[in-house]
């Protein structure tokens, strides 16, 4: 995921969008265990923002203040823009979920109940 941000979400629409939920339980066959998959993803996307984010804007990080400190804060203010400009994880985790780009698995077995 690092670096490649600005790929996987070219073209995502960034706007929340109502969803149809037998496509969303189609892969798991409940609808419970496929939101489970698509929050721990859109948690683990959260975090490499995060840490991306803050790893670029570590680089800026100085103790003197000059002139040239005002002209990195512009860049600083760029590259803010640009995540606060990211659709939220929770979007980027469910294209990838409907798009059968996230492989998942079960710890346990799976215990089939007769209905």
């Amino acid at each position: 995921m690092t670096s490649d941000i600005k790929s996987k979400v070219q073209g995502l629409d960034p706007n929340i969008k109502a969803r149809d939920i037998k496509s969303i339980s189609a892969q798991t066959s409940n609808i419970y265990e496929s939101i489970a998959v698509i929050t721990k993803r859109a948690e683990q996307i959260s975090a490499e923002i995060k840490n991306e984010l803050h790893g670029k804007l570590d680089e800026f990080a100085s103790t003197s203040e000059t002139i040239e400190e005002i002209l990195e804060n512009k860049e600083q203010i760029e590259i803010s823009k640009f995540y606060e400009r990211l659709p939220n994880p929770v979007i980027i985790a469910t294209e990838e979920f409907l798009k059968d780009n996230l492989r998942f698995e079960y710890r346990e077995p799976r215990v089939q109940t007769e209905e």
